[in-house]
């Protein structure tokens, strides 16, 4: 096999070198050692506040939205990591359907919605009406228009209903966003994350910023506000995004249930049947210690 061109994770944009970067306006990443050491406390906390939402029945939706590349999918992977998926899902819906898109807009959505006791991470939102369809074209204005009207609507009856909505915006600067873009036509692991769109969001930015600024102005509500991330060192975005959501949910210590590993019974005569009767996978970690 040739050389590999792959990078490993400390080599990537956002992971590496400390100390202040030209590339990130000034901003001074947050060191490596004290980033990994208050992400596992924070964690720690998330498995905390998961409990409380699991034994109070608390409904929590957490909505990520913010230009390409600016580190949603990183933030979420690091608040969902230590969580018990059938409490935490991680939701990010594909283009709609023929179908959806003769539902009200909401309605593919609301389906998604936690149940008493559960999480939801919504990977882009009903946001997307804001963003993407209004500056490429996807919607009509009277479709755009009626959503500005609708979503402070919708999401005061989401809050009055009684789940905990919390909505996120990570804000990077033209230049970050490019070198990002850079990086992952460069790195074959993560070039899937570019599509067409994104990078057509580069000679759109004004545009976007327009519609992100008008979707604010609607939606930046006081039942539903929203929270920025600034988030041009993705460290400190991920670490300040789980910081403030702990935070802004009430939660409190709940005493995990007392379990007790009970003893193992004595053998009753089961052997288990020879290894060659099925199929194994084969040892390629062996082929590994040749070399």
């Amino acid at each position: 096999m040739g050389k590999s061109s792959t990078k490993t994770r400390a080599d990537r944009p956002g992971d590496s070198d400390d100390g202040p970067n030209p590339a990130l306006n000034g901003v001074v990443r947050l060191p490596k050692k004290l980033y990994e050491k208050e992400l596992f406390r924070l964690q720690g906390q998330l498995v905390e506040m998961q409990e409380w939402v699991r034994t109070s029945g608390a409904r929590l939706v957490v909505i990520f939205e913010g230009r390409d590349a600016a580190g949603k999918g990183g933030a979420i992977k690091r608040v969902s990591e230590f969580l018990n998926p059938r409490i935490c899902r991680i939701v990010a819906l594909p283009a709609p359907t023929e179908r959806q898109r003769t539902q009200w807009y909401y309605q593919r959505y609301i389906e998604h919605l936690p149940a008493a006791g559960e999480i939801v991470l919504l990977d882009r939102s009903w946001y997307n009406r804001a963003g993407v369809e209004r500056v490429m074209g996807f919607c009509t204005e009277e479709e755009y228009t009626r959503f500005l009207h609708q979503t402070p609507v919708y999401e005061r009856l989401l809050v009055e209903d009684g789940v905990l909505l919390r909505k996120y915006w990570f804000s990077v600067s033209d230049a970050e966003q490019e070198r990002r873009f850079q990086a992952r036509l460069e790195d074959p692991m993560r070039r899937w994350k570019l599509s067409p769109m994104d990078l057509e969001s580069v000679t759109k930015w004004e545009e976007y910023s327009r519609a992100k600024d008008e979707m604010f102005f609607h939606t930046d509500t006081a039942s539903a506000p929203w929270a920025v991330v600034e988030a041009e060192d993705k460290r400190r975005a991920r670490v300040n995004m789980m910081a403030h959501l702990l935070s802004s949910v009430p939660y409190v210590h709940v005493d995990p249930p007392k379990l007790t590993l009970p003893r193992r019974p004595d053998p009753r005569g089961y052997r288990r049947p020879p290894r060659d009767m099925f199929t194994q996978v084969p040892d390629h970690a062996a082929t590994l210690l040749k070399h």
